[in-house]
């Protein structure tokens, strides 16, 4: 007979949903933005926005602040999610149905008040749907002494005429606030209110979010964890289990996710909780435990990171990303319009500020690898037969190996891709991560206008035999992409000069440039080569493609 499991009594790290501080490590919600600018224009009798990339804490913040002025008696404070809505598109009766059945079903479990749900049902046969949410809230705030403080979640996942009716009624009714309208309302999704680009169904027109809204204040967002952030989070694991991080492990956590709240959580809660031998809180997380929860999270293609790489699909995302991936063209990068960078960064696929980067590596490792995962599966080849007899990865076969394939089989892969622009470094990136699978990772940098692709491969010793020591340092092979424009030469002095470059920053101990011709009038005899060039006696094989 089998014993009843141990009640677990340890907090956790959230990747699901709010957090609940009983139960998982948090930092305070309330830090997370400036309370103090936000009950100003709460005093103000401001309508406002705080947005931010999904699974950021906006939900965890959000209740806190309805907890905190509920609290102190000077508002009642509703939040309530309308992504129920969703479904109903621009079908406005129902969206308002969905709407208004979530208000009250907040309204009775945390203010007690069952009278909105009394109120909406006949105002809808009365008011109609283009004004029941007006004059439901008039109604309800008239019939309470304390001033109104609305917070709207998931806004942005209301569609078309549904999204335009809400943003109109809300507007509508602002000169009525504090005695017959919410005395502030505050509207929380992924993106500012002034990019709902929302599509009428019924008229046809495109109407601007900024547009609906003009009664908008103020757009906050929510930020992402600062290093000292990360460091305080994973300290209350610490602190309540013993198991302790060593610093090269904190400090993995924070490059690999450079802040984002939900890989952070991923990234610790795979090491401490689901990898089994690591819930010995005698053991210490080091930096290769991060590394291998990082590659877990990766492969299991988590829902985070599935849902953001499905926003690579869009048009307008691929004007950004595709030439950060090539490297940025010049007439590339001007398809990519400033209202196209902020929406992506508003995503949180490309880094706040300056250059447009994949915000941190963990990114940049999906996003290659979402766009070629069924080609991946196509490339016909094993980790096997590029492993030296020492166990070492031959870098050398696997990019002559991968010339042949591209002269083979480019032609009609490239046509089939969507980031056409990125086409080649694609295709080299999902080639050896078909081989480095087996035993080691790969690790991507780009840059808009950085005119390049770098890549270092990291093979652990031992892994495939050949008696390598216990602990010895992993082999680090840069590869450095470049698309040729202009002179071949011009193209191979910058291109070793980059690769030297990221051999010191990566402590790489061989550097290949793989040089990408896309005339399409050369033959391929003059496209594929291979040379041994150096610059300031270090060596650097170049590979034509």
């Amino acid at each position: 007979m089998g014993h009843a499991p141990k009640p677990m009594t340890e907090r956790f790290f959230n990747t699901t949903g709010p957090v609940v501080p009983a139960d998982h490590y948090c930092l305070p919600p309330l830090e997370r933005f400036d309370l103090d600018e936000v009950l100003r224009l709460i005093a103000a009798k401001r309508c406002f926005v705080l947005h931010a990339p999904r699974q950021t804490g906006k939900t965890s913040a959000l209740l806190a602040l309805r907890d905190l002025l509920n609290e102190a008696g000077a508002h009642r404070c509703l939040y309530a999610n309308v992504e129920a809505g969703q479904t109903a598109r621009g079908d406005v009766e129902q969206g308002m149905r969905a709407t208004l059945t979530a208000f009250a079903r907040e309204a009775r479990l945390t203010l007690g008040d069952a009278s909105l749900g009394e109120l909406w049902p006949d105002l809808l046969e009365t008011a109609g749907p283009h004004a029941v949410l007006m004059e439901a809230l008039t109604l309800w705030c008239e019939s309470h002494p304390l001033p109104l403080v609305l917070l709207i979640d998931e806004i942005d996942a209301l569609v078309g005429d549904t999204l335009i009716s809400v943003l109109r009624q809300l507007r509508a009714g602002y000169v009525s606030r504090p005695a017959a309208f919410p005395r502030s309302v505050i509207l929380c999704g992924i993106r500012d209110v002034r990019d709902y680009r929302i599509h009428s169904e019924s008229s046809g027109e495109i109407v601007a979010g900024g547009s609906a809204f003009n009664i908008k204040a103020k757009s906050l967002r929510l930020g992402d964890f600062d290093e000292s952030d990360v460091r305080a989070l994973l300290a209350r694991h610490t602190e309540e289990t013993g198991q302790e991080f060593t610093e090269n492990a904190l400090a993995t956590v924070w490059n690999q996710s450079r802040g984002q709240p939900w890989l952070v959580n991923a990234l610790a809660d795979q090491a401490c909780f689901w990898c089994k031998a690591h819930r010995d809180r005698s053991r210490t997380i080091d930096e290769e435990e991060i590394m291998e929860a990082r590659e877990e999270l990766i492969l299991s293609r988590q829902t985070h990171l599935h849902q953001l790489a499905d926003k690579l699909q869009e048009e307008r995302v691929r004007r950004v990303i595709a030439p950060i991936l090539s490297g940025g063209a010049a007439g590339e990068v001007d398809k990519a319009s400033p209202n196209d960078i902020e929406y992506v960064r508003d995503l949180g696929l490309v880094t706040r500020r300056g250059t447009a980067r994949i915000a941190n590596p963990i990114y940049r490792e999906v996003i290659p690898r979402e766009l070629m995962h069924a080609r991946e599966a196509e490339i016909v080849q094993e980790t096997e037969w590029y492993v030296k007899p020492d166990g070492d990865l031959d870098v050398e076969s696997l990019l002559a190996a991968f010339q042949r394939f591209f002269r083979e089989h480019s032609e009609h892969w490239l046509e089939r891709f969507q980031y056409k622009e990125a086409g080649p470094q694609l295709l080299l990136q999902a080639f050896l991560q078909r081989i480095v699978n087996g035993g080691g990772r790969i690790e991507r940098e780009y840059a808009l206008g950085s005119r390049r692709t770098d890549l270092l491969i990291v093979w652990p010793p031992g892994r495939f035999g050949g008696g390598a020591e216990p602990g010895a340092p992993a082999r680090r092979y840069v590869v450095e992409c470049k698309i040729l424009r202009g002179s071949l030469e011009t193209a191979i002095r910058e291109g070793l000069e980059q690769t030297l470059s990221c051999m010191d920053k990566c402590r790489g101990e061989s550097g290949h440039l793989v040089i990408f011709d896309r005339d399409e009038s050369k033959p391929w005899e003059e496209k594929l080569y291979r040379r041994e060039e150096s610059l300031d006696g270090r060596p650097v094989t170049v590979w034509g493609a």
